[in-house]
């Protein structure tokens, strides 16, 4: 039997109760992502692909121009 999740939601997510929010719960091996308007669908990973994945974001590397 799988435990229950806690999920968090990012601080950057319109400021309330919306169904428009980034959430993450942590599992001892496991980060998982979800958007609080499509709770069943997850995306996993672990935390170094995660890191590397906002680090990019943050370094504005998908930034399209035009």
């Amino acid at each position: 039997m799988s435990q229950a999740r806690h999920w968090q939601k990012s601080t950057f997510s319109d400021g309330g109760d919306g169904n428009t929010c980034v959430e993450l719960a942590a599992t001892p091996t496991t980060l998982h992502l979800r958007e609080s308007d499509t709770p069943d669908t997850e995306l996993t990973t672990t935390a170094g692909p995660l890191t590397q994945l906002i680090s990019s974001v943050k370094s504005g590397l998908f930034l399209s121009e035009g």
